[in-house]
């Protein structure tokens, strides 16, 4: 149950919103291996004017950036994949924003399950109530 929080550079873009969210949620999907049915894109788009990179405005530089802060629970994911998922969101990203600048940033976020949830319910207690209806090993 992710929650991805997307700054795009530039003017407030329904269809790329829409392309990103799908695009993001795909990676997220295939690397990382969330659900897509508990995943959560939000989308800001920033002028830019108002990004700076190196110290000039992206204005100034004629590029385009991103940044994506994705919220996952803590220990859900190895090194590896979040390597390949760090590659696999700014190439996508590149072929989405022309002109992406190279100070495009992917933090991966891991909380704890107990201080993270979603419909009033913690990650940990989810846990422990797939555990409880899971059948007993032999």
């Amino acid at each position: 149950m992710p929650l991805l929080n997307v700054s795009l550079s530039g003017a407030p873009d329904d269809a790329l919103a829409g392309a990103v969210a799908a695009r993001l949620s795909a990676l997220t999907r295939d690397i990382l291996h969330k659900d897509p049915a508990v995943t959560a894109v939000k989308i800001a788009f920033i002028p830019e004017a108002h990004w700076f990179t190196a110290g000039r405005a992206l204005a100034d530089k004629a590029t385009r950036s991103f940044a994506l802060d994705v919220i996952v629970t803590d220990g859900t994911n190895t090194k590896d994949e979040k390597a390949a998922y760090l590659e696999a969101v700014h190439a996508a990203m590149g072929a989405l924003l022309p002109e992406l600048d190279p100070e495009s940033y992917v933090l991966v976020r891991e909380v704890k399950a107990d201080a993270y949830g979603y419909g009033g319910r913690t990650q940990e207690a989810r846990y422990q109530a797939a555990r409880l209806k899971a059948p007993a090993a032999a």
